[in-house]
């Protein structure tokens, strides 16, 4: 009787299992081919289980070369019938590992989720680092790799998607590889056009109202005309967070004062009464200033944290830049400054337009099933990619939105038409 207990326990216990016994061995069998190595994760109860693939890549696809990097990449499993979200990280991924992390669409639509760490971010960075390989394109190769070997796993429908840079990220890959997903959501995605695209600063002239961007200019005009009643302040308060510069701490003011419209209307989390007038004390302005801007967008540890994304913008995907015509007589720049000055040191970068320009008509002409989301209130949506209404692309702007905007805190009607929308493609 015992030995029939123990046998009935173990035919249910593997029952039980049964799922997550099978994607292991399948992801098993698939690591002895394509060279990754699995780590089984804690998962929450939306998903079933949970593994870290680290898959060695090509550090340039478009070579037979025998040098490689490992990618990380977090794959939360629902149901092998189910679709899949696959989330292109502009950035690192770490946060993916957290048991509860669920996407919003990988909820809306029951989906598995693949969470991709972009190449040269978080632990997926080549050593020695070799910059010349971290191109758009090699990017999306990565991201064609992985596809092609879960889709061993998962038949169902894909659907890429990513915030911001990882939004962008979404939209390379389906430039080179259009037919590798089903749909794709780009939130709050640009497609900039030069390292200092400026329709941001058109942007900044018109956006929200005028009482909000006249206090904004006040705020930044006194501090730029005021400088050396702030400066002192200023040094004090970022020697006290341990914030060093890369450059002379005037450079290191002005550019944060520079960033604070941008940043203001960016994060959409300021009221405008909150903006100090002239009777708040210099410790206050300053202090306001950094929580808006943030001391450390320049600083010499902000700028090694994100070097890999100011090398991709100078090279390729574009940034913006800052308008100082309006304190041109209190700034030490003779011109707009950029952002040449967060390259890796030794390393000489000439913008190509052309990536950008035909990643524009891709989505412009040829694209279908692409859903793409901004704030009305980011500058981002500035330079948001521009659709034409000759294919299946559409493009939601949510009024008063911001960098957070997101399907969830869309208005009911837009929240219907994104998720409608999504759905319709996924049936077909």
């Amino acid at each position: 009787m015992l030995k029939y207990t123990f046998f009935l326990f173990t035919l249910i216990q593997l029952s039980l299992s049964g799922h997550s016994s099978e994607l292991k061995q399948r992801l098993t069998r698939l690591s002895d081919k394509f060279d990754f190595k699995i780590t089984e994760l804690k998962t929450d109860t939306f998903f079933e289980e949970k593994f870290l693939i680290e898959l060695s890549q090509p550090l340039d696809h478009g070579e037979d070369m025998s040098e490689t990097f490992t990618q990380r990449i977090y794959l939360s499993h629902r149901g092998f019938n189910n679709p899949v979200v696959f989330i292109t990280e502009g950035y690192a991924a770490g946060y993916a590992q957290n048991p509860r992390y669920i996407n919003e669409l990988s909820g809306i639509l029951e989906a598995n989720q693949v969470c991709v760490e972009h190449r040269y971010f978080g632990n997926s960075i080549p050593k020695p680092i070799e910059w010349k390989y971290l191109t758009i394109k090699n990017a999306a190769a990565d991201h064609h790799q992985i596809i092609t070997i879960l889709s061993e796993i998962y038949g169902n429908k894909w659907i890429s998607t990513g915030i911001s840079k990882g939004g962008q990220t979404a939209l390379f890959h389906r430039y080179f590889y259009p037919d590798d997903v089903d749909a794709t959501v780009g939130y709050v995605c640009p497609v900039n056009f030069s390292k200092e695209d400026k329709r941001v600063y058109r942007f900044l002239e018109q956006v929200g109202d005028s009482i909000t961007r006249n206090k904004i200019y006040a705020f930044q005009y006194k501090l730029l005309k005021d400088k050396a009643k702030y400066l002192a302040i200023f040094r004090d308060q970022t020697e006290k967070k341990r914030i060093s510069f890369n450059m002379s701490i005037t450079e290191a003011f002005e550019l944060t004062v520079l960033e604070y419209s941008f940043a203001f209307w960016q994060w959409g989390m300021t009221p405008v009464d909150s903006i100090p007038d002239t009777t708040a004390s210099p410790v206050q302005i300053i202090s306001h200033l950094g929580k808006v801007a943030g001391f450390d967008w320049v600083s010499e540890k902000g700028i090694e944290r994100m070097q890999p994304f100011f090398y991709q913008a100078m090279l390729e995907i574009g940034f913006y830049g800052y308008d100082i015509t309006p304190f041109q007589d209190f700034v030490s720049f003779k011109e707009n400054p950029g952002f040449d000055f967060t390259l890796p040191e030794g390393i000489e970068v000439h913008y190509d337009p052309l990536p950008m320009q035909q990643v524009d008509c891709f989505i412009r002409h040829q694209a279908d099933n692409i859903l793409l989301i901004y704030g009305e209130n980011d500058p981002w949506s500035a330079t948001g990619a521009e659709i034409t209404w000759n294919n299946d692309v559409v493009k939601i702007i949510k009024p008063d939105g911001s960098h957070m905007t997101r399907i969830k805190n869309l208005p009911e009607t837009q929240k219907e038409l994104a998720i409608s929308t999504l759905k319709r493609w996924l049936s077909e």
